[in-house]
């Protein structure tokens, strides 16, 4: 009975949040979760397990160092990763998804996938766009 009380309140929990409403704070998350460098931080730490912060930066090519520390800084507190430190001289410092980072691998791992698989429709599709409304830019207004 425990259990099946409790898979009700998660559920009722779930129904609470609207992402469509203006004050909702799935709102916050879902703000996070489209961030570039967050996709791809948990995507590389799904694929390639814990690393190092100079494997995860070595990784995810054009991240600065201040951007990847906010970035695992972020997922760390949203529980997201963990961040493990080993008292070792040089001292040791891994990260590696949670369970609940974990959840997310599909999607975002699947994001990443028809990205690449369809970055040359949209770049094309950019083009069509581009050339077909250059008339109407204002002079001296840059491209999208």
């Amino acid at each position: 009975m425990a259990g099946t009380a409790t898979a009700q309140q998660n559920e009722a929990r779930v129904r609470s949040y609207d992402a469509f409403a203006l004050n909702c704070p799935s709102r916050r998350l879902i703000d996070t979760l489209g961030d570039k460098w967050v996709s791809l931080v948990v995507v590389a730490l799904g694929i390639r397990g814990p690393l190092r912060y100079s494997e995860l930066a070595a990784q995810i090519e054009g991240v600065s160092q201040k951007m990847l520390t906010q970035t695992l800084r972020g997922l760390e507190r949203d529980g997201l990763v963990t961040r493990t430190v080993t008292p070792t001289v040089p001292v040791r410092v891994d990260y590696e998804l949670t369970d609940l980072g974990r959840s997310l691998l599909v999607v975002l791992g699947q994001l990443k996938e028809w990205a690449e698989l369809h970055m040359g429709a949209v770049d094309a599709a950019r083009a069509s766009y581009d050339a077909t409304n250059a008339s109407h830019r204002r002079p001296g207004q840059l491209k999208p």
